[in-house]
């Protein structure tokens, strides 16, 4: 009985918190899904990755406040409807509800199927940015936690390695602990300049941070404009 009291004043805590959120509030109120929203538009206007005409590539999307995001910062006057300049192709393992002017692809990009579709949807040009917001569901327990964060992570550098242009960026969401020095190395390995950003929309108690990486050390050609 006692665990479940403490659960139950665990839940209560979290939950007064989240509705006291100012960044949840200004969610609300300015009509994003998530106040991760934030998260992403303090690392873009702290590191100016994003501009007018960019190709972007949201994977992890889901629930789909990034692609808010980036469907306004590539709007000609910031709305959340009507004229794109630019390409924005989403994709999860979840579904998603549509965001105008979003390309939206459910399935895991690691197989064959959806990478082609992914091809498709970028009409075989190369992004400008890819973003990942994506996080395991955490048990727990720390060592097989930071093994599967560190998995996402490695796969969404492989994939940039793979979709970027030469001098484009990843923003990738990783964690303190277990195995973090590691993914910097990674970074590090893969891309010129690596840069580790806490936005203050992350919540203090977390552990959550983000690596940058801008510009890649081993383009991989492009077959996709060749053919």
């Amino acid at each position: 009985m006692k665990v479940k009291t403490k659960s139950k004043k665990v839940n209560k805590a979290w939950l007064n918190d989240h509705v006291n959120d100012p960044y949840v509030k200004l969610a609300t109120r300015e009509g994003y899904r998530a106040r991760a929203a934030y998260k992403l538009k303090e690392i873009d206007e702290s590191l100016h990755l994003l501009r007018p005409g960019h190709v972007v590539v949201d994977l992890g999307s889901a629930p789909g406040a990034w692609s808010q995001y980036l469907r306004r910062r590539l709007s000609p006057d910031g709305a959340a409807v009507g004229q794109l300049n630019g390409t924005i192709v989403a994709l999860d393992i979840l579904p998603m509800e549509p965001i105008e002017g979003v390309q939206f692809l459910q399935g895991d990009f690691r197989e064959p199927a959806v990478l082609e579709r992914l091809q498709l949807a970028l009409a075989g040009s190369r992004a400008d940015v890819v973003v990942s917001d994506m996080a395991p569901n955490l048990s727990g327990i720390e060592s097989a936690d930071a093994a599967r964060i560190s998995h996402l992570v490695e796969l969404a550098v492989e994939f940039a390695s793979a979709q970027l242009k030469p001098e484009g960026a990843l923003v990738a969401k990783v964690f303190h602990g277990s195995g973090y020095s590691q993914l910097v190395k990674l970074f590090k390995d893969h891309f010129r300049v690596v840069k580790p950003v806490k936005p203050k929309a992350s919540r203090d108690k977390s552990s959550e941070t983000f690596l940058v990486g801008i510009g890649l050390k081993n383009a991989v050609p492009n077959a996709g404009k060749q053919a």
